[in-house]
């Protein structure tokens, strides 16, 4: 992990020790208020026109280790937003590593007549360096992560504390995520949080028992069940508590989805469909990411409650089928629909023991998060999605969640529940409660990323917690299927979305 320095002294920038690069991220580098910058920049762009239009690497004797890399921001318009920061500081981090610099120096040139908007620009951009140098962890283990940079003197405003903290988190959420199914199988899974909360101040405690599991999580265990005659392959759940100092004035639970190699069980995925589906832990890593910066930064007044339910969706003869009825923790009864919808039911039973939790405590939200349906992807592309109960649209917690994870460069698209979503998940045979699912691909049908919210609410309790209910409770959930990676959609980088906009939401 690339570690963030504070540089206060702007010294540095002229001095030959420490430091061997100059990345300076800017809409304009010719009024940039370090003069020999701008001097450089001027005289740069009469021989090379790509110079502020372009990302360059200009000769600059005198500066740190003789390498000027400006990195412009293309010009903002009506529907840009903070993301031409992080864009442009990509950009420049890849030609100072390719250069060979070790430790460059990042100044961010965030004029204050942009906007609030605009205001979290330094840390973007400083983050997106961090995004753009990370390795897999497979490579990392074998020796054959690439050369990389090592630090990163962070200069004009941004916090390398609060940033190695967000980044130790990401970090995390991302070799989760984006690991193989072997060597992140969900005993792995587990482990590695063990590993990593060891001395963290969060209370841990990991679900492995098959009775336990059965009794208390039986969906997610019928998900699982496949998947218990191999012993690195048996499932988990994860649980993890932060509980900040002084007076808690909100609490936070989160369910995360792990499934950490979907086949499609009985409805196999077919046609090359297979590929990527080792990333179906994105919600569970994301969320396991944020606990870790949490317990870093350790915010005030505030609780939070994760559990993530860690699966491995097998085929076999103890495959859970189609058809089947399974009474939920919640005491749902639930017709199995297709099993290639399995992440609904493991965040079910998650659900409804934070539903329990969440009783008593002080301003509850819950929260799920997930790799959840193609059907978000086609709707909103590389977007999250949020879709919430009527609780929480009457506090408008939605549109708050979305303006602070879009100050953070999180692009968050609000969507919403109607009645029709739970008219799909009844059971029409009146033999069970709920339906999964219908046994179409989500990509294909109607309201396919809203619907699965309302069979959450039902399966979980939750929609026993409405607005005229005597206890009503917030609740969202977070469709991260387009979000969790980056680039290519089967082994693209991990993004730890929505990591950022959580934090953000929870602290700011």
């Amino acid at each position: 992990m690339v570690e963030f320095i504070d540089v206060t002294d702007q010294d540095a920038i002229f001095s030959e020790a420490g430091w061997d690069a100059l990345l300076v991220v800017s809409a304009d580098v010719t009024a940039c208020p370090i003069e020999e910058v701008a001097i450089l920049a001027s005289h740069g762009a009469q021989v090379d026109k790509r110079v502020g239009k372009s990302p360059t690497l200009l000769f600059a004797p005198g500066l740190a280790g003789g390498r000027l890399i400006i990195a412009p921001v293309a010009p903002l318009g009506d529907y840009d937003d903070v993301r031409a920061f992080a864009n442009a500081a990509r950009a420049g981090i890849a030609i100072a590593r390719d250069a060979g610099a070790k430790r460059p120096l990042l100044w961010v040139d965030k004029p204050a007549s942009l906007g609030d908007e605009y205001a979290k620009a330094d840390l973007v951009a400083a983050l997106a360096t961090a995004q753009e140098l990370w390795q897999p962890l497979e490579a990392r283990e074998a020796g054959a992560a690439l050369d990389s940079i090592e630090a990163i003197g962070v200069m004009n405003g941004a916090d390398a504390g609060m940033l190695n903290a967000i980044e130790a988190g990401r970090n995390l959420a991302r070799d989760l995520c984006g690991t193989e199914p072997e060597r992140m199988g969900a005993p792995a899974f587990a482990d590695y949080c063990l590993n990593t909360f060891k001395d963290s101040g969060l209370s841990l405690q990991v679900v492995e028992d098959r009775d336990i599991l059965e009794r208390d999580y039986p969906l997610l265990s019928a998900v699982a069940r496949a998947s218990f005659a191999v012993a690195r392959h048996q499932p988990r759940v994860v649980k993890l508590e932060y509980r900040g100092e002084g007076d808690i004035q909100h609490s936070y639970f989160f369910a995360g989805k792990g499934v950490v190699y979907d086949t499609g069980g009985a409805d196999l995925k077919v046609a090359g469909a297979l590929a990527g589906m080792s990333r179906d832990k994105g919600g569970a890593a994301a969320v396991a990411g944020l606990m870790k910066t949490l317990s870093l930064l350790k915010p005030k007044g505030i609780r939070v409650v994760a559990e993530l339910g860690l699966v491995r969706n097998s085929i076999g003869s103890e495959a859970f089928v189609t058809d089947e009825i399974i009474t939920a923790h919640s005491g749902v009864r639930v017709r199995i629909g297709n099993t290639d919808a399995e992440g609904r039911l493991v965040l079910a039973d998650l659900l409804s023991h934070l539903r329990l939790k969440a009783q008593g405590s002080a301003a509850p939200e819950l929260f799920s998060v997930a790799t959840l349906t193609g059907h978000v992807v086609r709707a909103y592309g590389s977007y999250s999605a949020i879709v919430a109960n009527a609780v929480a649209e009457q506090q408008a917690l939605p549109k708050r969640l979305q303006a602070s994870a879009e100050r953070y460069g999180e692009g968050l698209e609000l969507s919403r529940l109607r009645k029709e979503d739970f008219a799909k998940v009844r059971d029409v045979s009146g033999a069970s409660e709920l339906l999964s699912s219908n046994n179409a691909p989500s990509s294909v049908t109607a309201r396919g990323h809203q619907y699965p919210a309302a069979f959450l609410l039902k399966a979980s309790g939750l929609a026993q917690h409405g607005v005229k209910d005597a206890q009503p409770m917030a609740y969202s959930h977070l469709d991260i299927a387009g979000s969790a990676t980056e680039g290519d959609p089967l082994y693209g980088k991990p993004t730890a979305a929505p990591l950022l906009g959580l934090f953000a939401y929870m602290t700011e």
